[in-house]
């Protein structure tokens, strides 16, 4: 399934020192995760015996019986596609230490120890356990297999599935084993926790998964011990967590006193794509003493579908609304911190720039307007044009009009019409022809005014295209694909009705209404005749597709290098009930086509702000020839 796989953290019912009953619901839960279709399920610290058993640690009963249910626990992994981990007491030798046992296919098949003892405060692991770290190239005895046994263990699935595995303390520590689990290939790690509870602390260990599952670039799945763990000085939550890269995508309700799991279909492969191309991951090497034993394991799962995963229609757009709001007040700034350092080397008198009551010349405006208070300039320095053309209809020109008077820019028009007739004259084209050479004729001749004004009056054209036009080529060459500062090149479509609704938010009630006007209107050039009724007959999406599925395509063929079979098959669950899949792959065979055939055009864009982790500048982040093939990608 594309390289997605079903991870589980599970919080089983316990009593402590009850093997017999802690086995079964270890059991309970397993088989209910086999259910779920789960590729590996993780449980916590000494969930056999109980984290807090105390010096019963040291009982013969409870070592030897603990020992045989993990076997007993192991053989209900027959015939399953499931890996289990979980913890238990094990003796070594003279030595006790606290472990996680894998298990899959009837069998333990490796044990890893815990590194970092914690012996503060509450915490006295010392007190019944030694430190694995130095644990490498060992196997232990457990009935009659010789298991793998060491802190030097890296568990391989197949396909993407690696996976490492850590306890508890060891993510707490300097330098936790995770780091040069994930360097030796691991893209999962597993801990079994068993933190107790204090005010706030959810919250730091949450954090820490996140911040680790960045770090590592690599899912994170920890499962805690639950309320049933003895209460004599502490209480535990049973927090169980599953991150991805930075984000957060599952987590249980604490405190529950019944068995409990949580799942989430994690990207492995493209956790590998990440590490590939978005990170200095690979700057990094393992130290020469760090060596890694594979345990190789019968083949894992992959998730039978993608039930356990929210996949955002835009992927651009924070879904949290005030993680939303934050985003654009962010990019907003960033964009005029741009601006306004531009201004200020080249000493631009003016601003000068289109403005089509459309939304990408809108936060155009809007962006030059706030650089000019931040520069203590009056907003009259900004020449705004408004160019009637063939196809420019009422409502986008009051609009236009609208939002220059209540913004204070000095406002000028030229209808262009009567200059495009000539130069159709000039070039023998038929005016009746509303071919690619009638629409591109108004949009360079409305770039050429722009440009001409800036040269009379010491001034620099803004830019107003954006990410989603540019990927597709969707401009006019040297028409609007030119300008002298772009403010809105790294901003999709999908987010730019975002950002001008937060600037709305915060405007005046007639500024707003505008706005949000404009906001609700087709995208369009308007550069065929409009419609009988005055409306806009030439809407964008009707020709290339909706944005919000390039825009989708987009994040994933450059962010991921996913395959378009893969983006497919994302876009079919993300999308389902608002497209078919027909109308999916139609849009996604235009994308590559004319993200293919138009490179010549992003080969020499102007300068702008990159606001997000996508942006297509050739000279910072996005490097292809303009004659590359598109074949492999059909």
């Amino acid at each position: 399934m594309f390289g997605f796989y079903r991870l589980a953290a599970s919080v089983p019912e316990l009593k402590v020192a009850d093997i017999e009953f802690n086995l079964g619901e270890l059991q309970n839960c397993y088989a209910r995760a086999v259910g779920q279709g789960t590729s590996a399920v993780v449980f916590p610290e000494l969930c056999l015996t109980g984290y807090t058993c105390g010096d019963l640690f040291f009982q013969e009963k409870l070592l030897q019986c603990s020992e045989q249910a993990a076997v007993r626990f192991a053989q209900c992994t027959a015939n399953c596609r499931t890996v289990a981990v979980i913890g238990l007491p094990l003796r070594v030798g003279e030595a006790l230490y606290n472990v996680a046992a894998v298990a899959a296919d009837g069998k333990i098949l490796g044990i890893v120890p815990k590194s970092v003892l914690p012996n503060y405060r509450e915490f006295y692991e010392k007190r019944h356990f030694v430190s694995g770290r130095d644990c490498v190239g060992q196997t232990v005895r457990i009935g009659e297999e010789e298991i793998p046994f060491g802190v030097d263990l890296l568990f391989d699935g197949g396909g993407s599935f690696r996976f490492g595995v850590e306890i508890c303390e060891d993510l707490w520590c300097v330098l936790p084993p995770s780091l040069y689990l994930s360097l030796a290939g691991a893209r999962a790690i597993f801990n079994l926790s068993a933190g107790n509870e204090l005010a706030g602390k959810a919250a730091y260990r949450r954090e820490l998964v996140k911040q680790e599952s960045a770090r590592c670039v690599a899912a994170y799945v920890l499962a805690g011990a639950g309320v049933h763990e003895s209460t004599t000085d502490v209480v535990f939550a049973g927090h169980a967590i599953i991150a991805e890269n930075g984000h957060l995508v599952a987590e249980n309700k604490r405190f529950a006193r019944v068995s409990e799991t949580v799942y989430a279909d994690v990207d492995l492969e493209r956790l590998g794509a990440t590490r590939r191309s978005e990170s200095s991951f690979n700057d990094n090497a393992l130290p020469k003493d760090k060596l890694f034993r594979t345990v190789q394991l019968p083949e894992v799962a992959e998730s039978p579908d993608l039930h356990c995963i929210n996949i955002p229609r835009h992927p651009f757009v924070p879904t949290n609304v005030s993680d939303r709001d934050e985003r654009c007040r962010e990019i907003f700034d960033i964009q005029c911190a741009g601006l306004a350092k531009r201004i200020a080397h080249i000493g631009a008198k003016t601003l000068v720039i289109g403005v089509s009551g459309g939304l990408d010349s809108t936060l155009a405006l809007l962006v030059a307007a706030e650089c000019c208070r931040m520069l203590n300039r009056p907003a009259s320095d900004i020449i705004a044009y408004t160019m009637p053309g063939f196809g420019t209809t009422d409502r986008t020109y009051n609009n236009a009009l609208k939002l220059c008077g209540l913004l204070g820019v000095t406002l000028r028009e030229v209808d262009i019409k009567a200059a495009c007739l000539q130069h159709f004259k000039d070039i023998e084209h038929d005016p009746k022809v509303l071919d690619t050479a009638y629409e591109n004729v108004q949009a360079r001749e409305r770039t050429q005014i722009l440009m001409d004004v800036a040269n009379q009056s010491g001034g620099m054209v803004i830019g107003t295209g954006d990410l989603s036009e540019i990927a597709l080529g969707w401009s006019t060459y040297n028409g609007d694909h030119m300008s002298m500062y772009a403010v809105n090149c790294s901003i999709p479509k999908t987010l730019i009705r975002f950002l001008i609704d937060n600037v709305a938010e915060r405007a005046e009630s007639e500024l707003a209404n505008v706005l949000r006007d404009v906001i609700a209107t087709p995208v369009s050039p308007e550069l065929l005749p409009a419609c009988d009724n005055g409306a806009i007959s030439q809407k964008t999406e009707e020709l290339i597709g909706a944005y919000e599925l390039h825009d989708f395509f987009l994040y994933y063929f450059i962010k991921y290098g996913l395959s378009p079979e893969k983006i497919q098959f994302l876009a079919e669950n993300a999308f389902a009930g608002s497209f078919d899949s027909d109308t999916i792959a139609k849009t996604l065979q235009t994308f590559i086509r004319r993200f293919f055939q138009q490179q010549f055009k992003r080969s020499c864009i102007p300068d702008g702000p990159k606001v997000g982790t996508i942006a297509l500048s050739p000279r910072g982040d996005w490097r292809m020839p303009s004659d590359g093939c598109d074949a492999l990608w059909h």
